[in-house]
């Protein structure tokens, strides 16, 4: 059976952050500017090579892909910032949700064994009960899917954020979008208070020109939903620019799930993606990609990527004692000690 089109683009995201960050390896995303605040960079070059997956692919809306591609840079980052890579889903390998207690009894136990049990693990997307490829967290009043986690059993949920993607249909689909997010931070915030909530949104530039009242509008709106008591802590912005060579025909809206979440991993229905997990070959090198550009200073400063990562961790590492998270710590420990 082919593969899929987001086992298709899950290789290609894998090979990318692989090289993005060699065994393992990232670089430390915080600089020391000139009057000592620690600024967040975010590497936007490995986001522009992964938005340029779901065009390569010619994926639509529907798929699943382009909004993944977001979820894919936004835990990449978060393992530059320190954060422990079972602890930030969707994890850079298969299963993208894995707990990080049943990671470390996997890594405890005999070779033979571990060997075994890993490779049953990493061939399959979803094990019922166990590991998944996305997760529903519950809210105040009812169950939410969020895109990019940091969890564990001793904290809870410590990090959730949530990604839509717009490509089309503005006017339309823009109001749809601010709703629905009004309703799903207040439902998670409500439940998870000490939680750093985020909300990131992926749009195409063309609105700038095709209808600039509802990108002012929108622009205004999202800024507003990180500044409520009861909402966002921060919200974020991507703006990318593309021309329409090789890209998919643009769907109106990105699907919502289907009927009503149940608590804790999502269960795949589909036999290809519950049967067999796609193989990354991450030695193999990155198609050519088409190109996205993001525009960096079209972004307003509010809602800029580094304003958003440096309040997703910071939040977090205030809301921990010292002796968590201390990579995380030390990298910005690091970044103080040096100047630009």
């Amino acid at each position: 059976m082919a593969d899929s089109t987001k086992s298709q683009a899950w290789v290609l995201f894998d090979r990318i952050v692989s090289e993005a960050a060699p065994d393992g390896a990232h670089t430390n995303p915080w600089l020391n500017s000139a009057n000592g605040e620690l600024l967040f960079e975010p590497d936007y070059a490995t986001l522009e090579r992964l938005l340029g997956v779901p065009l390569y692919l010619k994926a639509n809306t529907q798929s699943g892909v382009p909004a993944l591609a977001l979820d894919v840079w936004l835990s990449y980052e978060l393992r530059r910032a320190g954060f422990d890579r079972d602890q930030v889903w969707p994890r850079p390998a298969n299963p993208r949700i894995l707990p990080a207690p049943v990671a470390s009894l996997i890594q405890s136990l005999p070779i033979k064994l571990r060997e075994q049990i890993v490779e049953r693990v990493e061939s399959k997307s979803s094990i019922t009960g166990v590991t998944s490829s996305s997760a529903a967290i519950l809210g105040k009043n009812y169950l939410k899917q969020v895109d990019v986690i940091m969890t564990d059993w001793a904290t809870g949920p410590e990090i959730l954020i949530s990604t839509k993607r717009m490509d089309s249909s503005y006017g339309k689909n823009a109001p749809n979008r601010i709703e629905e997010s009004y309703g799903d931070a207040k439902n998670l915030r409500l439940r998870h208070p000490l939680a750093a909530l985020g909300f990131m949104l992926g749009l195409r530039s063309d609105i700038l020109q095709k209808e600039p009242r509802t990108a002012d509008w929108l622009f205004d709106l999202l800024a507003k939903l990180g500044q409520e008591d009861d909402a966002y802590h921060a919200t974020c912005l991507i703006l990318m620019q593309y021309d329409d060579h090789g890209a998919a025909a643009a769907d109106e809206i990105e699907p919502d799930p289907e009927g009503i979440l149940e608590p804790g991993a999502e269960v795949v229905a589909d036999e290809e993606e519950s049967t067999a997990a796609p193989t990354s070959d991450q030695g193999q090198s990155v198609p050519d990609l088409p190109q996205v550009t993001i525009l960096k200073d079209l972004t307003p400063a509010n809602l800029s990527p580094s304003r958003f990562l440096n309040a997703m961790v910071t939040r977090v590492l205030g809301a921990t004692p010292v002796n968590m998270h201390e990579l995380a710590r030390q990298r910005r420990v690091e970044a103080a000690r040096r100047t630009t």
